[in-house]
């Protein structure tokens, strides 16, 4: 899975709104593929072995596939912005083991953006390569960007924080120092942006990160947290069974017990509102995002060979707080008392041993805009409130913009949307001018309608 959050457990509903995401980024990458061809008919340099298609080398068959992806450009409107994209260099290769891909308009500002893509599951492999979602963007204003497709798949940011910052590197020794860089994240990759934003304050001088695990650790922590509860009102013990026999017990004999999202029992209804404060408020489209993970954000203690298990080491439910609305009768503190609680493996969430996997501070130095849909489950909103109070506490708050969209779902942030919070972004990186945002701890009903391009069938 891409743009995803660590793979738990099991895959995605396949809605409307997933395909639709799904088919933007078959575009993206569809067209990178073009203008690559279409650089080389302009005698572009373009170092190193190009990746175009994984097909046959046979003309005939280059040909079709060429023509089936012409028109699928032009059915989603592409093909304007492919055909009037300014001159540019696109290269490819491997840096420190992870491939890469970057793109040199000819007429460069000065302006890099390094982009780290998210989780694509655990397999013994290295990591795919994708262009950047403000590519032609990009490209047309000057801008240069560069993305790794990092090392190997799996939860490791603190490995591809590291390839991101060779890849500079080696864009450096290549093309020579940027005026400023910014790192665009989206979800893992949102770890991977606040962790060098953090940690490496002197390279970077501005982060964009949309659907974001812009508390890191913190996803972890409220994916347990959510098991727990789950576990507390159904009295089933989820944390500790391991898989298979996870599987029916969640599937089969937990959905027994609590009903699902619109068709709860009375112990679903008590979960539901543990859930509604722990996912940060009555957001909107939260049912709708909640639907779409109820089950598969349950997750047993030890996540199995096949899934993020260096990200559950870390996950410390300690200090999560439970809330309930009075009606319900259950004392809080009680509710505190009684729900189980994880902790993380011996050695782990340490800075000295692994900072990536530690508590974030807030202490970043530099203009950060981020952009989060209010229905996303995969990765919660809860985290944008969760880093605000960090920034808070470390006093940089004013360097901080979030911007919500109003959306179910994970990563489907509309072109748009994007690509006025980048043009925003550089705008307050060189002229001081802050943008607006929204405020993550007001009114969480009206969130995200000044950002919100397209409103969901259930939002209107």
């Amino acid at each position: 899975m891409r743009g995803g959050e660590p793979r738990l457990l099991g895959a995605d509903t396949l809605d409307h709104r997933i395909f639709v995401m799904v088919f933007k980024l078959l575009r993206s990458e569809l067209i990178t593929s073009l203008s690559m061809i279409a650089a080389s008919t302009r005698r572009t340099p373009i170092i190193g072995r190009m990746i175009v298609l994984p097909l046959s080398a046979n003309e005939k068959v280059m040909g079709r596939a060429f023509i089936v992806l012409v028109s699928l450009t032009i059915g989603l409107g592409g093909w304007s912005t492919f055909s009037n994209a300014a001159p540019r260099e696109l290269r490819n290769g491997v840096v420190d083991g992870a491939d890469y891909l970057l793109s040199m308009p000819a007429n460069w500002n000065g302006g890099l953006v390094m982009f780290a893509h998210g989780y694509e599951g655990e397999a013994n492999a290295r990591g795919t390569v994708r262009s950047s979602p403000l590519d032609f963007y990009l490209s047309e204003h000057g801008y240069a960007w560069a993305a790794s497709g990092y090392r190997s798949w799996g939860y490791r940011p603190d490995w591809f924080l590291a390839d991101i910052l060779a890849l500079r590197e080696m864009f450096i020794k290549t093309f020579g120092p940027p005026r400023w860089t910014i790192i665009h994240g989206q979800s893992m990759g949102g770890h991977v942006a606040i962790a060098s934003l953090e940690l490496h304050p002197e390279v970077y001088q501005g982060g964009l990160i949309e659907c974001g695990v812009v508390d890191g650790v913190g996803l972890v922590d409220w994916l347990y947290a959510y098991t727990a509860a789950a576990e507390h009102f159904s009295k089933l013990p989820l944390l500790e069974t391991p898989r298979p026999q996870f599987e029916p017990l969640a599937n089969v004999t937990w959905l027994s017990i609590v009903g699902t999202p619109g068709s709860y029992t009375e112990v679903g209804i008590r979960f539901d509102n543990v859930v509604k404060h722990l996912a940060g408020g009555d957001l909107p489209l939260r049912l709708e995002g909640m639907k779409q993970r109820y089950v598969q954000n349950l997750n047993p203690r030890d996540p199995g060979p096949d899934r993020a298990q260096e990200f559950a080491r870390h996950a410390d439910t300690r200090h999560i707080r439970y809330n309930i609305d009075p009606e319900y009768g259950i004392d809080v503190a009680e509710l505190n008392r009684a729900i189980a609680r994880v902790l993380p493996a011996p050695g782990a969430r340490s800075r000295e041993v692994n900072p990536v996997f530690a508590d974030f501070t807030g202490k970043i130095r530099m203009p950060v805009m981020t952009l989060h849909e209010t229905g996303d489950f995969r990765v919660p909103f809860r985290l944008e409130q969760d880093y605000r109070r960090k920034t808070l506490a470390a006093g940089t708050a004013h360097l901080l913009v979030q911007r919500a969209i109003r959306w179910a779902g994970h990563c489907g942030i509309d072109g748009v949307v994007r690509e006025r919070a980048f043009a925003d972004l550089v705008a307050w990186m060189e002229g001081g001018a802050v943008p607006e945002g929204d405020d993550v701890f007001g009114d969480v009903g009206h969130l995200g309608l000044r950002w919100t391009h397209t409103r969901h069938p259930s939002d209107m």
